[in-house]
């Protein structure tokens, strides 16, 4: 019986990662098509051009948030749900934008960023911090 629910797991398990494949595959191809719309542009504005010569750009990170960002999601959680410690904040924030919390590096990281934009808007009296009743932690909650 325990092999029955193994085999069913991994048969889920295949088909969400072969129907992740074919997402890939799509986006894959959509970008593909998009370069060579870019390629035909920049040979009509320059038909000499070395295309090779221009060096691909790495993504950033999927956690990397643009200046302001954690901030501002930040500010709309304390306003939708009232005070929260930072935990919660970072948890909530990391689904917020599909990041593993299992990944005990990465919530680390999300934690250290949460705590700084929250000292941050703090010292711009933003949000103001108190120490809830539970466990000592700090609650943060907007400015009045």
């Amino acid at each position: 019986m325990g092999t029955q629910h193994a085999i069913t797991a991994l048969r889920d398990k295949r088909g969400e990662l072969t129907g992740q494949i074919d997402v890939l595959q799509d986006q894959l191809r959509q970008a593909m098509i998009d370069l060579d719309h870019v390629d035909a542009t920049l040979r009509l504005f320059d038909p000499d051009i070395e295309l090779d010569e221009i060096r691909p750009k790495p993504l950033p990170p999927r956690h990397h948030a643009f200046k302001g960002q954690v901030t501002r999601a930040i500010l709309a959680m304390l306003r939708s749900e009232g005070a929260m410690d930072a935990k919660a904040i970072t948890v909530r924030l990391m689904a917020e934008r599909e990041l593993n919390t299992a990944d005990k590096a990465l919530v680390k990281a999300m934690h250290k960023r949460v705590g700084a934009a929250l000292r941050n808007a703090r010292d711009r009296a933003l949000v103001v911090s108190e120490t809830s009743a539970k466990g000592g932690l700090l609650a943060w909650s907007l400015a009045k």
